[in-house]
């Protein structure tokens, strides 16, 4: 009896898992449908799904949506120079400005600019015409060293007809020996920061 109560049992077994193999022979594997492109093509640190600025120069600084931030007129970098009496010679502590004014339009390629020249009123009118053009000239000659191309430069001499300071003392004067410089035409661009993407120089 306890033979056949054994039997029946494993019988039983057999049929249940029988059954149970024959039920998922039929479940097909679930596929994935993955709803978000959680990739990163622009590389901005914003996913595909979540950027509304797709293909963002890399290495942009970008906002939660992925969009660049574009450059402020204030951050528009200006060059201002002064000069000693009588003199076209660039002092060499004003190269520095020359320099970062130089790798300034080679980031923003769209951009150009414009040297002008001025003098104070010791002296005639048509010589200090000439004078502030002379440093305008060596203002951007230090410039194109630096490899800026040429069309990207316009000189505008005004001599003494525009001052800063109105007076007569020395402080006035050598505020009106200078040369200013500004850029133009910029077309706005996204302003470049350090990401997780790029190595950082030490």
């Amino acid at each position: 009896m306890i033979r056949y109560k054994t039997l029946l049992t494993l019988s039983i077994a057999t049929a249940l898992v029988g059954c149970m193999s024959s039920e998922y022979d039929y479940i097909e594997t679930p596929e994935s449908n993955q709803q978000y492109d959680l990739l990163d093509d622009d590389r901005d640190g914003v996913v595909n799904a979540r950027d509304f600025c797709p293909g963002t120069p890399e290495y942009s600084q970008v906002d939660n949506d992925g969009c660049g931030e574009v450059m402020k007129n204030e951050e528009v970098l200006q060059l201002k120079i002064l000069f000693a009496h009588d003199s076209d010679e660039i002092n060499a502590v004003f190269e520095g400005q020359i320099s970062d004014m130089a790798s300034f339009l080679k980031k923003y390629e769209s951009a150009s600019i414009e040297i002008q020249g001025f003098a104070s009123r010791v002296g005639t009118s048509a010589y200090n015409l000439e004078l502030s053009k002379r440093r305008a000239f060596n203002v951007q000659d230090s410039l194109l060293s630096h490899g800026i191309e040429p069309d990207r430069v316009r000189i505008v001499g005004f001599g003494d007809t525009i001052v800063v300071a109105d007076g007569s003392a020395e402080v006035d004067h050598a505020q009106n020996r200078r040369v200013t410089a500004t850029v133009v035409g910029l077309e706005e661009k996204v302003v470049e920061e350090w990401t997780i993407f790029t190595t950082k120089e030490k």
